[in-house]
């Protein structure tokens, strides 16, 4: 049996110019998880990211306290969707809401009503792959990991790819992969198990890395 380790990337930059890039905070919050599995003596033999700069700035920060990790491959299917894109689509192409003179809890509102109309069909972004193909995508990695013979997989990608992996497995509905990417936090792992023929949820957005006196203050969402 084997078993897939999901990272979401560290805390980007939100509100600044540039969102894909770790702030220090979220190069911090991957150290220590990088640190928390070396203590555990984990190990992977395959590695796998989006193309992002988050996310790989995310896996160098944790190559920088966990030894011997493979060299990775970029995936594109585990890049996350253009969130200010939806939101721009849906809020009329105002400003953007995320900048730091910007009402979170709009933003937040605007992307969650974005996302569940690109789901169903009813928006398109330029550029942006519908929700199907997004989707499948996402499954055509799972289904790579399935028949790879490989036992530990980590992967660091972002929420929406890793919601929609989680979703999968479970059979869930859109909604709930919507419910899932908004709730997932900085640097949490996902854990999946797999044989040849399914996987299983096995554990979802947890911080035992964080889970310290002196790491309050580092959970984070965004």
């Amino acid at each position: 049996m084997g078993s897939v380790t999901f990272v979401r990337h560290g805390q980007a930059s939100f509100g600044a110019s540039d969102y894909d890039q770790l702030s220090e905070l979220g190069t911090r919050q991957c150290e220590a998880l990088g640190q928390y599995l070396a203590e555990r003596g984990r190990r992977f033999e395959v590695v796998l990211t989006g193309t992002l700069k988050r996310h790989a700035q995310s896996l160098a920060a944790l190559r920088s306290r966990l030894a011997g990790l493979p060299e990775a491959r970029a995936v594109p299917a585990l890049n996350e969707y253009d969130a200010e894109a939806l939101v721009r689509a849906v809020a009329g192409n105002r400003p953007p809401v995320h900048q730091p003179e910007g009402d979170r809890r709009e933003h937040f509102r605007l992307l969650r009503e974005g996302l569940e109309r690109w789901m169903r069909g009813e928006l398109s972004v330029p550029g942006m792959r519908d929700w199907a193909d997004f989707q499948g995508g996402v499954a055509a990695v799972l289904d790579e990991l399935r028949q790879s013979g490989a036992e530990q997989v980590l992967v660091v990608s972002s929420g929406g790819p890793i919601a929609t992996a989680l979703a999968h497995v479970l059979q869930a509905p859109p909604s709930a992969v919507v419910a899932l990417n908004l709730q997932m936090r900085n640097s949490a792992v996902s854990e999946l198990t797999f044989t040849p023929s399914r996987h299983w949820l096995v554990s979802y957005n947890a911080l035992p890395h964080l889970d310290h006196p002196e790491r309050n203050g580092w959970m984070t969402h965004s």
